[in-house]
């Protein structure tokens, strides 16, 4: 029986995927296999030592200490993509609110008082005061050209956009769902200089933080819608606002409300609702419950923000998965003990993700459980399992 430990509440539709026969699953629980979490921040948690993944219901893993768990041989799952069409759908909504002074109207609107030739003045009055400006024709920069970043950039193309992206790590698969319509920028200024709208869809990491910063705004268009449905930090807030005061930008459409943004005239924010839809929140709840039920398992790994993806067919009568720094001769002293113990390999596998490597192997014969324990206290073996 698996253990999972959930630190927010998952969507019913995920935990489904984790039969009661084998999974016991709880708020609260004792020597967790697993966690699933959302928001909660993990960072100062301590970790079970029973820990054998950790699996985020959404993209982003700021919230869970990535670094400490690879260290200690746990792969942290996540679900790209899942989300993808909440974030596009607001993103261009986002647009709307920039250009048409929609928030900004409907303030307006509320706050009218009198009777109907009063009501009638002050709705002429406020039409012209929000008069706001069309999305055809106009250029839209892209930064992030992932999962969410090519549905933003396909959608304002059918909206009569022009489209410009900039992603030097795009994959194939997504330069494939991208459309050929989309063009390139040689970098992320050369894309700022031409844009009339702004969105960026990265994660938030150390060359991320400000990326939209003061210098860059003034290589902008005037009158520059920005938006941020990404992650707070990766605009400079501060930035933004003494840009709008000057005149460069227009409007400043954000997820992530601070004190700072709070009440500006030209700023509209969201208690980031980027992905608060019931549809995304199934969906990435159902991803993730997979990515994490396949590894307890069968040992595969997809969608892991720290350790490699790796897929082996089972065959034999034994798997052995084990996770250790990315080191020479590794490989050679797992098959040396398997060797010695008269345990022949079937076939294996072998990848690395930066410092952190996964070897996993079906065997003709079980394996004992002195060869895990000698396996386990060699240097540079993080975690060994046998499924």
């Amino acid at each position: 029986m698996y253990k999972i430990l959930t630190l927010n509440n998952i969507s019913v539709k995920g935990l489904e995927r984790l039969p009661r026969d084998r999974y016991e699953v709880a708020s609260e629980i004792a020597h967790p296999d697993a966690i699933l979490v959302r928001s909660y921040n993990m960072h100062d948690m301590e970790i079970p030592a029973s820990l054998k993944a950790v699996g985020r219901a959404g993209a982003g893993v700021n919230n869970i200490p990535v670094e400490r768990l690879s260290h200690l041989g746990i792969p942290v799952f996540n679900a790209p993509g899942a989300n993808a069409n909440a974030v596009k759908e607001l993103v261009i909504a986002g647009m709307l609110l920039g250009c048409r002074n929609i928030c900004q109207a409907w303030d307006y609107s509320r706050g009218l008082e009198g009777g109907d030739s009063a009501f009638s003045k002050a709705v002429e009055s406020g039409k012209k005061r929000y008069v706001g400006f069309e999305l055809p024709g106009r250029t839209l920069g892209v930064v992030g050209l992932g999962a969410i970043g090519v549905k933003v950039a396909n959608a304002a193309l059918v909206l009569g956009m022009r489209v410009i992206g900039y992603d030097p790590t795009i994959t194939v698969r997504r330069a494939w769902q991208l459309s050929s319509e989309v063009e390139q920028a040689s970098g992320i200024d050369d894309l700022m200089a031409k844009s009339d709208f702004l969105t960026f869809h990265v994660p938030l990491i150390e060359s991320t933080r400000h990326i939209v910063d003061a210098e860059r705004l003034r290589l902008m268009p005037d009158g520059v819608v920005i938006l941020n449905f990404a992650r707070h930090g990766i605009v400079d807030d501060g930035a933004v606002l003494e840009a709008i005061e000057a005149g460069k930008v227009y409007a400043y459409v954000c997820d992530f409300p601070t004190p700072q943004l709070q009440g500006h005239p030209r700023v509209v924010t969201l208690p980031h609702l980027g992905a608060s839809t019931r549809e995304a929140e199934e969906n990435c709840a159902i991803m993730v419950a997979d990515e994490v039920r396949e590894y307890l398992e069968n040992g595969n790994i997809r969608h892991s923000v720290n350790l490699p993806d790796v897929r082996l067919p089972r065959k034999g009568q034994a798997r052995l998965a084990v996770v250790n720094a990315n080191v020479p001769e590794m490989v050679a002293r797992i098959s040396q003990y398997l060797g010695a113990a008269g345990v022949n390999i079937i076939h294996m596998v072998n990848e690395s993700n930066g410092s952190v490597a996964y070897t996993m192997l079906d065997t003709e014969t079980p394996i004992d459980q002195e060869i895990v324990d000698r396996l386990a206290a060699t240097e540079g073996v993080l975690k060994v399992r046998v499924l």
